[in-house]
């Protein structure tokens, strides 16, 4: 059996008033399908993982950077796997669910991120074309059917330097 690197990923679903905390971005090729050309697409915020770096850290850190919302975590939505073609590499993606605190509309967003935007579940559902991954909406629906865990559901070692 061949080892294999998964990317580790972030997102976070932050809802406010029946709305959704989204980002409009231009992404080199969808998810859905490979060896597309550059397109714009609707995610959850969500990026990669930094080395050294909590898991809700991250969450809070690249949802800041994607649309300048500072955000409360208050949970784990779910951990969800994906490979979005066979040659392509495996997403382990660690949804949280988050609160909003405060905007900074001043704030320069992340280089691809057209834009922040709030967008109910219906109108997600209607712009499902448009959408990253078929995580998107899965993440939606399962925050709406009440999936919630608890922030201590991860448990995950300080990382150290080791004098040798």
């Amino acid at each position: 059996m061949n080892s294999f690197t998964p990317h580790i990923t972030v997102a976070t679903v932050v809802e406010q008033d029946g709305r959704f905390l989204m980002v409009r971005e231009t992404v080199r090729e969808r998810a859905s399908n490979a060896g597309s050309a550059p397109a714009d697409v609707i995610n959850q915020p969500a990026g990669h993982v930094e080395a050294g770096e909590l898991l809700a850290q991250a969450a809070f850190r690249e949802t800041l950077e994607e649309t300048a919302w500072q955000v409360r975590i208050t949970g784990l939505l779910g951990m969800y796997v994906f490979q979005p073609h066979p040659r392509a590499g495996v997403y382990h993606r660690y949804c949280f669910i988050a609160e909003p605190v405060k905007h900074d509309p001043g704030q320069r967003l992340d280089r691809g991120i057209i834009e922040a935007v709030w967008l109910s579940a219906d109108a997600l559902r209607a712009r499902k074309t448009e959408h990253r991954s078929p995580l998107v909406m899965r993440c939606v629906d399962d925050y709406l059917a009440g999936r919630r865990l608890p922030l201590d559901a991860i448990y995950e070692h300080p990382w150290a330097l080791q004098e040798r």
